[in-house]
């Protein structure tokens, strides 16, 4: 087990890595904490080359992306340089998980919101328990799309829908995920992780070095999404600043704005 981390927990067993993260009282919201937990795990898995890497979360919650209250309690004139630690790093985790040299199965169960749908995007792939469920909440909070929901769900899911979950907040189901290619496969309530850890094992079966060049070969080119993750970043940092921003965080967290 990795020594110094705080929000995840890290070990390997059996050839296969386990990142979970380990923020449940928070639901396991992105701070840069957190993100900097996952960067020195995911360093770690790289140096290790386990056979895959699996990823799940602690609590009710997979993750509901970026602390809201975390945005909302920085003093604005800090805030867009907290909202580019944030993003940043979740961009370097991101870029860290399409470049690794092994496959990542990643279990959800319960909400993913924001940007830590960015784990899942970034993920070969994944298995998802009935109340999983993936939902944006930009246009609610005020704020930009992030974590790869421009740079990587249209290539999921296709452009337009992609375009009217995050225009309208729709909240995509299991059923959904599955239909469209968010998610690989189903899991019973409560058995995503033996699942998941299941398909795992199958891959320690497999030869490493074709494994890899699979895996080279259909992810996505990392110079084209690390720049349109810039991109998003960018825009992010625009709109946290704004009057809108202020009062969709504090509506959003039942405050006063």
């Amino acid at each position: 087990m990795t020594r110094g981390l705080t929000h995840v927990i890290y070990r390997q067993e059996g050839g296969i890595a386990r990142l979970t993260l380990n923020r449940p009282e928070r639901h396991n919201a992105l701070v840069p904490e957190l993100l900097d937990d996952l960067k020195e795990a995911l360093a770690q898995c790289r140096r290790e080359q386990p056979a895959a890497l699996l990823i799940d979360a602690a609590g009710q919650s997979f993750s509901t992306g970026g602390d809201v209250a975390g945005f909302h309690n920085t003093p604005r004139h800090e805030r867009e340089s907290y909202a580019s630690r944030v993003v940043g790093t979740l961009n370097e985790v991101i870029l860290q998980l399409l470049t690794l040299p092994v496959p990542t199965v990643t279990a959800v169960h319960g909400m993913v919101t924001g940007g830590s749908l960015g784990l899942v995007l970034a993920s070969d792939i994944v298995v998802a328990g009935p109340r999983a469920s993936f939902a944006p909440w930009y246009t609610v909070v005020g704020f930009s799309p992030d974590g790869g929901w421009t740079a990587l769900m249209p290539e999921r899911i296709g452009r337009a829908r992609a375009l009217d979950v995050q225009l309208t907040n729709r909240a995509i189901s299991q059923q959904d995920a599955l239909a469209w290619g968010l998610a690989q496969y189903p899991a019973p309530a409560g058995d995503e992780l033996s699942v998941a850890l299941d398909i795992a094992t199958t891959l320690t079966h497999r030869q490493p070095g074709s494994v890899a060049r699979t895996l080279r070969l259909n992810r996505p080119g990392a110079d084209r999404i690390a720049d349109s993750l810039e991109q998003e970043r960018q825009q992010f940092l625009e709109q946290i600043i704004t009057d809108e921003a202020d009062r969709g965080m504090a509506d959003f967290l039942g405050r006063t704005s």
